[in-house]
């Protein structure tokens, strides 16, 4: 036996077995009564009665609140809506049924004095664009922590449906030397120091914006294509990480700096496939995340009070109806009432893309074969018509276009030649040459993961889906 052990002063060992530390959600889960606790959290609301303080606790750990009952000779002055304070005492039932913490001591970890200036005031409601000013302080708003706890949620059943299905995770980089499909809407990246860009410029390498990396480089608008070298070793890969465009674009549905989660896999050469493939990955989240976290998604839906019509369930029952992009322009021609006028051969307007949604019964849609121009180059033709492509969107309420993805382009001289058309010979010619050393079918697709939070929770505004949006004129923080 350790001796010193035996010689520490009383207080070092009952205070570890009188108080056990736990969080609200474990103790609302299950439910210890007559235990004694130890809980630090935020004051949200205050009651005061003829003898005690009525308190609700909260520790960000669920939606959910724990009442505090403090005795009025044991509250602190310091014990304001908003501030940090530690709770011991007994769990007890109140006459309802409930569960709540006698306290026997509160310690104030830190003051909030709301005339300070503290944006959220007691028992009132903000709209999201005065919420949006004050990201700092966002998260304590009862509306952006449950975002947040299902944000999470949500990003841990991806991970759980590819680990499931034997794909494998890869970290894609950040920075990157291409731009992907080619459309410029690239932040360009070079080190900040004018005296370390003179010092690494070298002779062959005259530009600052190439004298760091001997070459252009970005900040990445898609993994995609360094998950095609990796589906050419390991079959099923994944990623899921931020992506960078730079588009002049205050949206609801854009931002400048976004997650993706995207997926590449090999020895798929066909539509089918792949749509099976998209189907699987979001029908069997969502289902994850309805199972686990329905309660918080009840909640958060309740605040904001969102459709009942845009209906989560819609996204696990597969499979979901496919149309192809002619066929859309068929249906999209017998309206009359787009802002934007339906062209055949053009891209579709979000308004269209939610237009055949709702056509759908705002259930999710696949719009299939789409003309070849329509689509990046590395889109593999339809093999008996090549003026189409074996592309597809996947079409959702709320956001129009939540998926996009496509067989890629296999074959080594007909990628050369749409390389050279392209002007992107010579800077991917790793690219071609994934095509010519034991060469496969890849296809994959990509997710937009704020956009599929908007969709499962009818999130108006995509910068309500992010802890710290970035777009055109703002990067606060």
């Amino acid at each position: 036996m350790n001796m010193k052990l035996l010689s520490l002063p009383c207080r070092y060992t009952l205070s570890r077995h009188l108080y056990s530390s736990c969080s609200v959600k474990d103790i609302l889960n299950t439910q210890p009564e007559g235990c004694k606790k130890k809980l630090k959290g935020w004051a949200k609301a205050m009651r005061k009665m003829k003898e005690n303080i009525f308190v609700d606790l909260d520790d960000g750990s669920t939606h959910r609140r724990l009442q505090v009952v403090i005795p009025k000779n044991k509250i602190p002055a310091s014990l304001t809506y908003g501030c940090s304070f530690e709770a011991e005492g007994v769990l007890v039932r109140n006459p309802n049924y409930q569960l709540e913490l006698v306290a026997e001591s509160i310690n104030v970890y830190g003051s909030c004095v709301v005339q300070d200036g503290y944006p959220f005031a007691p028992r009132k409601t903000y709209h999201p664009e005065y919420v949006r000013q004050h990201l700092h302080i966002r998260p304590r708003t009862a509306t952006f922590s449950s975002l947040l706890r299902l944000r999470d949620k949500l990003s841990s059943a991806v991970r759980n449906r590819f680990a499931e299905d034997n794909f494998i995770e890869i970290n894609a980089p950040v920075l990157s030397s291409n731009d992907c499909e080619g459309a410029g809407e690239v932040f360009a990246v070079k080190p900040d120091s004018e005296n370390l860009v003179k010092e690494m410029i070298s002779k062959d390498h005259q530009s600052p914006m190439e004298a760091f990396f001997n070459g252009q480089t970005y900040l990445t608008v898609s993994g995609q294509m360094h998950l095609e070298c990796m589906a050419r070793a390991l079959t099923k890969v994944y990623t899921l990480g931020p992506t960078f465009r730079a588009e002049n674009s205050k949206s609801r549905l854009h931002l400048s700096e976004f997650y993706m989660i995207e997926a590449e896999q090999a020895f798929i050469d066909n539509t089918e496939e792949l749509l099976s493939s998209i189907e699987k990955t979001t029908s069997t989240v969502v289902k994850q995340l309805l199972e686990k976290s329905s309660d918080e998604i009840g909640h958060y839906r309740n605040i904001i009070g969102a459709s009942k019509d845009n209906d989560p369930v819609n996204m696990v029952n597969v499979p979901y109806e496919v149309i192809s992009y002619q066929k859309a322009c068929d249906v999209l021609e017998k309206e009359n009432c787009f802002k934007n006028s339906m062209i055949r051969g053009k891209p579709l307007a979000k308004e269209h893309e939610l237009f055949l949604v709702k056509y759908n019964g705002q259930k999710p849609i696949f719009v299939v074969d789409w003309p070849k121009d329509l689509k990046p180059f590395y889109t593999k033709a339809i093999p008996n018509n090549k003026s189409l492509v074996y592309a597809v969107d996947l079409l959702c309420p709320n956001v129009g276009e939540l998926c996009g993805g496509s067989v890629r382009e296999d074959d080594y001289d007909v990628l050369k030649e749409k390389l050279s058309f392209v002007g992107l010979e010579d800077k991917l010619h790793w690219y071609l040459e994934l095509r010519k050393f034991g060469n496969v079918s890849t296809a994959g697709f990509g997710i937009g993961f704020e956009r599929f939070l908007q969709v499962l929770l009818d999130v108006q505004n995509i910068k309500d889906t992010i802890a710290f949006p970035r777009w055109p004129h703002n990067c606060k923080m």
